[in-house]
């Protein structure tokens, strides 16, 4: 479920790749409300689904080196699943919402080329920080570009329990240890010269 904050990287790279190739530097902003970060945990029994939401994210993108800075910030608090006990425990015991209140993503290199307006898919190399641990990540980000916005969607798996934090399963419910994660991101550029 703590994957779920890492839905936010993809995002940026599919932001970054509608950008005009002519631009020396463009600005990103993504809007929390047009954000979607679904997460999907196997188990024994039955799989689990839940959300998370996002804080802030503005990525500032480099079309002709791919350079990319800036950070995409999902609300770990914001976690869950539809069970007040389960969310309870993920948040107390897993994710530490309390004392790692920020799952962020630091975008660096976007690879792959976007035109102005359509369709592409990038490759997103950056550091995704949960639980108070970084950790390089390359995300696929399928990216649809219109004028004056981006739609991004990616779609991956975080070795959740692999990266430290603990495994929520008990005698009785055997959980997997990746949580799979969908997001659907919109960015708008922001204007010229703008951070």
């Amino acid at each position: 479920m703590k994957l779920a904050e890492i839905l936010f990287l993809p995002i940026l790279g599919a932001a970054f790749a509608a950008l005009p190739l002519s631009a020396s530097e463009t600005v990103l902003n993504f809007e929390p409300a047009s954000t979607e970060i679904h997460w999907t945990l196997d188990a024994l029994l039955h799989t689990v689904h839940g959300t998370f939401k996002l804080k802030s994210g503005t990525v500032s993108f480099d079309p002709a080196t791919g350079k990319a800075s800036g950070r995409l910030v999902v609300s770990a608090p914001s976690g869950e699943s539809g069970s007040e006990s389960r969310d309870a425990r993920m948040h107390k015991s897993i994710l530490e919402s309390a004392k790692f209140p920020d799952i962020v993503f630091t975008p660096k290199q976007v690879e792959g080329k976007v035109p102005a307006q359509g369709k592409a898919i990038i490759q997103v190399h950056g550091t995704f920080n949960l639980h108070g641990a970084d950790h390089e990540m390359v995300l696929p980000v399928e990216v649809n570009a219109a004028p004056d916005q981006i739609t991004a969607d990616t779609r991956f798996s975080v070795p959740y329990i692999q990266w430290g934090l603990k495994n929520p399963s008990t005698l009785v419910l055997r959980v997997g240890d990746r949580v799979d994660i969908d997001i659907h991101a919109i960015g708008r550029t922001a204007p010229s010269g703008s951070k």
